[in-house]
């Protein structure tokens, strides 16, 4: 498996960007309470501290070792705005996590996504998972964007990524796949961000769709 995996399905659960911005006219009409919401919060997880003072409990999003994720952004001014972007991260991270754990069904995607990103999230997995491979290197995102979206609370993050350093690891032999940095290294990310409907403090990837050998994130 490439180590652009990742994004093998997005075909199928991928909005497209006029999906984005319309998915969210109105919100889920039921509460649910956050899945995923009764693992305990991790001390490596960048929120753990803000999630304590929330009283919300987060889920473990820690990796490997041998796996970095960098998140190269500046932190917007409006709380609302942050608090999005940061959980757009950590949606990112649930992911990963939960392919470092084998884990198709891993509660840290379940609590940061719902709708077409948590089956998105599911499907790249269950993937990873199938033909026995996880994730190793150093995964950067950058040049991230913040766009309301509607009359509601919801915003469309977006941001690139390059992921030249980031390969895929035969889990039962160890062996890395390495590959070379081409266009096919840089991708978009769009996410479709709202406030989770059991806690305000929560933000939850809806919607997503990623773009790949985008040109302008090579720069």
């Amino acid at each position: 498996m490439a180590r652009s995996a990742l994004t093998m399905t997005a075909a199928t659960f991928a909005a497209t960007a006029a999906l984005l911005l319309t998915a969210c006219g109105g919100e889920d009409s039921s509460p649910d309470d956050i899945k995923g919401a009764e693992t305990g919060a991790s001390t490596s997880s960048p929120s753990a501290s803000a999630s304590g003072a929330a009283g919300v409990d987060r889920p473990d999003v820690s990796l490997p070792e041998d796996l970095k994720l960098v998140f190269d952004f500046e932190k917007p001014s409006d709380a609302e705005q942050a608090a999005a972007l940061e959980d757009a991260a950590n949606y990112i991270r649930a992911l990963d996590h939960g392919i470092a754990q084998q884990d198709p069904n891993d509660p840290a995607y379940q609590f940061y996504s719902t709708g077409g990103a948590e089956k998105y999230a599911k499907s790249q997995i269950e993937a990873w998972v199938k033909d026995g491979w996880t994730v190793t290197g150093d995964d950067r995102y950058f040049d991230a964007s913040i766009d309301p979206v509607g009359e509601g609370k919801s915003v469309l993050v977006s941001f690139c990524r390059n992921q030249a350093k980031f390969y895929s690891k035969k889990v039962k032999t160890g062996k890395v796949n390495y590959t070379e940095e081409n266009l096919d290294s840089y991708q978009k990310f769009s996410l479709l961000m709202s406030p989770s409907e059991a806690s305000a403090a929560v933000w939850q990837a809806r919607q997503i769709e990623v773009q790949g050998r985008v040109k302008e994130c090579k720069g």
